[in-house]
C-alpha cells in the first residue's frame, strides 16, 4: 500500500479488475461500512456503502450504485425487527441467523428494501451474535444517525406478527457478495456438467470416450477458476491505494513469543477518512475518523498500580468498538513509538482511566483480544485463502472430481487412448492446482511465517 500525506483522495479497490473510482461528489460521513471481509471481499470495504443524498437512500457495491428515492412514492419509514434470525442449514456448520433486520417501506407499507443490521457493523465477525442489539446496535452500526441524515422515521417491533412488520419482496441492501459473480456463475456451470456427465458414465453400458471427457473437463474448471480468482485478488489488491497518514504495526512483549507472521501482517492503519485494523488472516475492520457516528477517543486503561493493560478505541456513547492489548501492540521495545503515532495521526481524545480493585479488563467480548493465534496451525489456518458458504466441502467436491477423472481416464486407456490421456492429465493438473497453494501455505507458515519474531529495535 502506498502512503503519501500529498496524494488525491482515495481510489477505492474492487476486486472484478481494474479499481472503481469514487464518484463525483464525496460519500456523506453518515455512511455504513460494512463487516469485516478478507480476501475476494476486500473489495467490500473500500467501496461498499450506504448513504443518504440528495433526498435518497444510495447503496453502492463493487458492482453497481443503487438510488432509492426517500419520500412520496419512495421510502416513507424504516421498521426495526429487533428479532434474532433463524440459523440457515448448509453442508457443515449451520449459517448463523440475523441479529436483526431493517425493512424500508413506502408509505402503503409495502417492502422496498432491508437489510441485516450486523452486514454494516464492522466488527460484528469479532463478536457472539446478538451480544449487541436494539438501540445499542443501531447506533454502533450508524444506522440510526443513517435513518436521521435521509429524514427517514423509524419504529422498533419485536414480535414477528406485528403488523408494521411487511412480508416478502423488497431489494437486499447488504455490501454484496465477496465472491465475484462471475466465480458462481463458473463453478455452478461446471458442478451440472459435472453430475450430468458423471450420471452418463456411472449408467453408461459402454466406454463413452465424450461422457468421460466432458466429465474431466468440468472437473479441471473448478481448480482453474478457484485459481484465477487467487491471482485477480492478488492484482486488485495491489491496485489499492488508499490515502494513508501512518501505519502502526504491534510492537508485542518478547515474553507473548509473537510470530514473524504476526508482525508482518498485523496492522492499524490511519487513513484519510477511516481508521483500518487488520489481522493476520487479511480481515480487516473499517472505522469512520468523522461524522456521527465515527470513532471517537482513545482510552489508555491502567491497572490499580498504574502498568498499562491496553487501549480502548471507544465511539458515541463511550462504546468500545475495538480493545489494543498493551503488551502485544505497545509492550516492545519500539512500543512507544508505536503508541504516540498512533495518537498524532488518528486525532482522537486521548485519555486515561485506572481499573479498581479486582476488576477486569475487556469487560465482555471485544475485538482485538485474540489477535494472536495460539499456535502455528491456528495462524496458518485463519491466514489461509478464504473458501465459500461450503467451507471445506467444496475442496473435497473438487479434490474428489478431479480423482475421478484420473480413474475414468485409466479405465477406457485401451478403447480410447488419446481421449484417456487428456482426461488423466485433467484430473491430475487439477489436483496439483488445488495441493500446491496448500502446500506452499502449510510450508512457508512452518519453515518461516509462524516462528518467533526478532524483536525490533
Amino acid at each position: 500500500m502506498k502512503s503519501s500525506a500529498n496524494t488525491p483522495p482515495s481510489r477505492a479497490c474492487g476486486t472484478r479488475g481494474a479499481p472503481i473510482p469514487e464518484p463525483g461528489a464525496r460519500v456523506p460521513e453518515h455512511a455504513l461500512r460494512p463487516a469485516a471481509s478478507r480476501g475476494p471481499g476486500l473489495g467490500l470495504c473500500h467501496v461498499s456503502r450506504l448513504y443518504a443524498q440528495d433526498g435518497a437512500l444510495v447503496l453502492r457495491t463493487p458492482r453497481r450504485t443503487v438510488r432509492h428515492p426517500v419520500g412520496g412514492t419512495g421510502i416513507t419509514r424504516a421498521v426495526f425487527v429487533d428479532i434474532p434470525g433463524d440459523d440457515r442449514t448448509r453442508m457443515g456448520p449451520a449459517l448463523p441467523g440475523s441479529w436483526g433486520e431493517i425493512q424500508l417501506q413506502d408509505r402503503d407499507g409495502a417492502l422496498i428494501g432491508r437489510f441485516d443490521v450486523e452486514d454494516w457493523l464492522p466488527e460484528s465477525p469479532a463478536l457472539p451474535r446478538r451480544w449487541l442489539q436494539g438501540e445499542q446496535l443501531l447506533q454502533r452500526a450508524g444506522v440510526k444517525a443513517l435513518l436521521a441524515a435521509a429524514d427517514i422515521p423509524l419504529h422498533v417491533v419485536r414480535d414477528r406478527n406485528d403488523p408494521l412488520v411487511a412480508r416478502g419482496g423488497g431489494a437486499a441492501l447488504g455490501p454484496g457478495s465477496a465472491f465475484p459473480y462471475w466465480y458462481w456463475a463458473v463453478r455452478a456451470v461446471a458442478g451440472t456438467v459435472w453430475f450430468a456427465a458423471f450420471t452418463a458414465v456411472l449408467f453408461s453400458d459402454t466406454e463413452a470416450a465424450w461422457a468421460v471427457l466432458l466429465l474431466a473437463t468440468a472437473a479441471f474448471v473448478a481448480p482453474v477458476a478457484r485459481l484465477a480468482l487467487r491471482a485477480a485478488t492478488w492484482w486488485s489488491l495491489r491496485h489499492c491505494d488508499p490515502v494513508i497518514r501512518a501505519h502502526v504495526s504491534p510492537a508485542p512483549d518478547p515474553a507473548l513469543g509473537a510470530t514473524v507472521r504476526f508482525c508482518r501482517d498485523t496492522v492499524l492503519r490511519v487513513q484519510e477518512r477511516d481508521l483500518v485494523l487488520r489481522d493476520l488472516g487479511g480481515q480487516e475492520y473499517w472505522f469512520p475518523l468523522t461524522g456521527p457516528h465515527a470513532v471517537t477517543a482513545l482510552v489508555r486503561v491502567n491497572d490499580r498500580t498504574g502498568v498499562p493493560l491496553g487501549v480502548e478505541l471507544r465511539g458515541p456513547g463511550e462504546q468500545v468498538r475495538a480493545v489494543f492489548p498493551w503488551d502485544l501492540w505497545f509492550g516492545g521495545a519500539a512500543g512507544a513509538d508505536g503508541w504516540s503515532r498512533l495518537r498524532r495521526a488518528a486525532g482522537l481524545t486521548v485519555s486515561e482511566r485506572r481499573l479498581s480493585g479486582k476488576a477486569l479488563w475487556p469487560k465482555g467480548p471485544a475485538l482485538g483480544p485474540s489477535l494472536l493465534p495460539g499456535s502455528g496451525a491456528e495462524a496458518r489456518r485463519m491466514s489461509r485463502f478464504p473458501s465459500t458458504i461450503a467451507g471445506v466441502s467444496s475442496t473435497a467436491v473438487m479434490a474428489i472430481g478431479s480423482a475421478f477423472s484420473v480413474i475414468q481416464g485409466q479405465r477406457i486407456a485401451e478403447e480410447h487412448p488419446g481421449a484417456a490421456l487428456a482426461a488423466t492429465l485433467m484430473g491430475a493438473v487439477g489436483l496439483a492446482l488445488q495441493a500446491a497453494p496448500y502446500a506452499a501455505h502449510q510450508l512457508r507458515g512452518r519453515l518461516r511465517l509462524d516462528r518467533p519474531a526478532r524483536e525490533r529495535p
